[in-house]
């Protein structure tokens, strides 16, 4: 498939999902209300004269942003389940290249408004110096949802018909989503901390090595198991 008829069609099937998403809401309103209850319990819940903020701050926002996500990626594929619709967009002329693409961007708008929405609950609850590092916090933050969405993609598409479906992405991706998110904790405290960019750049790199073998090894697999 050319350049821009692949751009065209992976642009087509994300707007169909998000498009989906926008006359439904259902899972858009259940991730964000989880991530605002699962922000407030963490802080609540601390001993405020035995742990800092600083200290729960960086596990708290990606304890959020990996449950809440987990919710929207769930969505990913049981929209195709509904009619056999999935067998449909398998008999277009869309290539499973385009139908990764397309699937990936969907997921990753919809995580990228969630966290959107979340962060700023998250400076609310906690009192940590985020201003001045916002930009490059937000840059770690689309990376690791990069990461995510890649392995978050291929796995709704396997497990979308089990039967049980929804419990299974969670076991499953969970192990693939330990080495991002603990590299986006460490980036994350360091970053808080007002720690050196010289402290950072490992972890970046590792983030971005992660980044890069999940999304290619996502996009090669994925044509084998949506033709299973």
């Amino acid at each position: 498939m050319p350049g821009s008829a692949l751009v065209r069609v992976s642009v087509a099937v994300a707007a169909k999902d998000l498009a989906v998403e926008l006359r439904t809401k259902t899972a858009f309103v259940s991730s964000i209300v989880f991530a605002v209850l699962v922000l407030a319990v963490l802080y609540f819940a601390r001993d405020a004269t035995a742990v800092a903020d600083l200290d729960l701050a960086p596990g708290a926002l990606w304890v959020t942003f990996t449950f809440a996500g987990m919710l929207g990626l769930n969505r990913a594929f049981l929209l195709e389940r509904e009619n056999r619709a999935l067998d449909g967009l398998r008999l277009t002329p869309a290539s499973p290249t385009a139908i990764f693409l397309g699937k990936a961007l969907g997921n990753l708008v919809f995580l990228g408004v969630v966290e959107l929405i979340s962060l700023p609950v998250f400076i609310l609850f906690y009192d940590v110096p985020i201003w001045r590092q916002l930009p490059i916090l937000m840059g770690v933050i689309a990376m690791a949802t990069i990461a995510f969405v890649a392995v978050g993609t291929l796995l709704s598409a396997m497990v979308v018909r089990t039967r049980f479906s929804e419990v299974m992405l969670p076991l499953l991706l969970l192990p693939f989503l330990v080495p991002p998110v603990v590299s986006a904790v460490q980036l994350t405290w360091r970053i808080l901390a007002l720690r050196p960019l010289s402290e950072l750049t490992g972890w970046l790199s590792l983030l971005a090595a992660f980044d890069v073998i999940f999304f290619t090894l996502s996009l090669l697999l994925f044509e084998a198991i949506l033709v299973e």
